[in-house]
């Protein structure tokens, strides 16, 4: 087994633009454009109970760790002890491979729009046949780049992320500005208050997904060694990619809705449908089946992002002894092979969900329901982590930290950040009034039995680990509570 230690390095800017590229979803500006002038609470709300405090606390714990690999099994496990460090990082990666399904169904509807006829593309973009066809190709594509090795991986998400989300989403809010200055009809209720009816508890329930449309930042904790001089780097590629991600979601999200009326939003058709009206507007309607493949393109490095990303992570701590052999196996490039492989059957049966769902968007949202617990859960374990920490290892080195003095700031960011996420946890079991999800027994039953499931399974997988399994060239530096 060859073990090729990668010697491509990330630039500040790569690495934002992947951070963006992992984050940023177009396809998730139609969830929120149903709330129309409201949204904008639910992000600028969600980012600073959310968005920030990841972002600050996985910069305070990567840069504590540059020089040690785990990502976040490290910072978990110096704080509760490996059992709970596996856990965090197992949820990190079978969430990743749950998600993948729905983030590809977006890129099986962007691809359905390339044709002329609206009413056709949508039409083919509603069929499950065609949608899981889709999803099963750019998921396999993103994996045999991902078997190439992190400088493919590199350069294909990050002009990924530039054609087919960053250009995307500029030209969208472009579109909107051009719009409304030639006399368009703004189907935003500007009315709206921007404050929501808290006292209607199902207006939170579909909005607490927006907690999850900000994961991912902590994800590129994997690729703190990547990076030259990640003590000062990584921290500012965070802050460059946290601000260019609020930005996207609030005026595309507007800029959506200015065109959809709420009445007509479909979670997976709407953006590609948002993009010809504004199109057919201008004149302009040739322009749509370019959109369409450059928006498939951007879900192919967003989804590659994280292919390299969470099973580089598990395959890291696999090799320290918590995975069989068979899960360290690698290629000729020292990529994860049976990880990848692994990965893609688990996506291939998770999409053939699609013959036992009522349609292609109740598909969508239960698995981006049972995405958010399983997250939410590594979440709430990396802030208590960075709380516990404090205490644990209070004269550690620590080149980016929370406060100059005393824990006051990380208990307010980590705090935010937990009590956020719990609240987005409790409220993703209650079915969205918005949307149609078929039978609320299935809706229960998924959520319920798919999490305790895969809460359950690293538990069994590390009190049957052996001294065996661990790689004789493992290079993993023990816990500081080892030493």
């Amino acid at each position: 087994m060859q073990t090729t230690k990668p010697t491509f390095r990330l630039s500040v800017m790569t690495l934002a633009i992947m951070n963006v590229t992992a984050v940023v979803s177009l396809r998730g500006l139609a969830t929120e454009a149903i709330y129309g002038p409201t949204s904008a609470f639910y992000y600028l709300f969600a980012a600073i109970v959310f968005l920030i405090p990841t972002a600050m606390v996985a910069a305070e714990l990567a840069a504590m760790f540059s020089a040690k690999q785990g990502g976040v099994f490290r910072w978990v496990g110096e704080a509760f002890g490996a059992r709970f460090g596996f856990l965090a990082i197992w949820l990190q990666w079978i969430q990743s491979t749950i998600w993948y399904p729905t983030v590809l169904t977006f890129g099986a509807v962007s691809l359905a729009f390339i044709g002329t006829d609206m009413s056709a593309d949508a039409a083919l973009a509603s069929n499950r046949l065609f949608t899981l066809v889709v999803v099963l190709a750019i998921y396999w594509i993103a994996t045999f780049i991902s078997l190439r090795g992190l400088d493919w991986v590199g350069k294909v998400s990050k002009w990924g992320g530039i054609i087919g989300t960053i250009i995307p989403a500029a030209l969208l809010i472009l579109l909107a500005i051009i719009y409304l200055a030639k006399g368009g009809v703004n189907n935003l209720n500007m009315k709206q208050s921007f404050f929501p009816d808290l006292t209607n508890f199902n207006n939170l329930v579909l909005a607490s997904s927006i907690f999850l449309f900000y994961a991912g930042m902590e994800m590129m904790g994997i690729h703190v060694m990547d990076v030259d001089n990640p003590k000062r780097n990584y921290p500012r590629a965070i802050v460059i990619g946290s601000l260019v991600t609020v930005v996207i979601f609030i005026l595309g999200t507007f800029s959506l809705g200015i065109i959809v009326p709420a009445k007509d939003i479909s979670l997976t058709q709407t953006l590609l449908i948002g993009f010809d009206n504004y199109f057919k507007f201008l004149h302009m309607s040739w322009a749509g089946p370019i959109i369409a493949i450059a928006l498939v393109f951007g879900v192919l490095a967003g989804v590659l992002t994280w292919v390299a990303g969470p099973s580089k992570g598990i395959f890291t701590v696999g090799r320290a002894g918590y995975l069989p052999p068979f899960f360290q196996r690698t290629n000729s490039r020292g990529v994860q092979r049976n990880i990848l492989l692994v990965q893609g059957v688990i996506v291939t049966i998770l999409g053939l969900l699609f013959v036992v769902m009522p349609s292609v968007q109740s598909f969508y949202q239960i698995l981006s329901q049972l995405t958010v617990l399983l997250y939410l859960i590594m979440y709430m374990l990396m802030f208590a982590a960075a709380i516990t920490l404090r205490y644990k290892l209070p004269n550690y080195d620590r080149p980016f930290r929370l406060g100059a003095r005393g824990n006051g700031l990380i208990w307010i960011l980590a705090g935010l950040g937990f009590c956020g996420s719990l609240l987005a946890f409790v409220l993703s079991f209650i079915p969205p009034s918005q949307i149609a999800v078929g039978s609320s027994a299935v809706w229960y039953a998924v959520l319920f039995i798919g999490a305790i499931i895969f809460v359950v399974i690293p538990f069994i997988i590390y009190s049957r680990r052996k001294p065996t399994w661990k790689s004789a060239d493992a290079d993993f530096e023990k816990f500081e509570w080892e030493k």
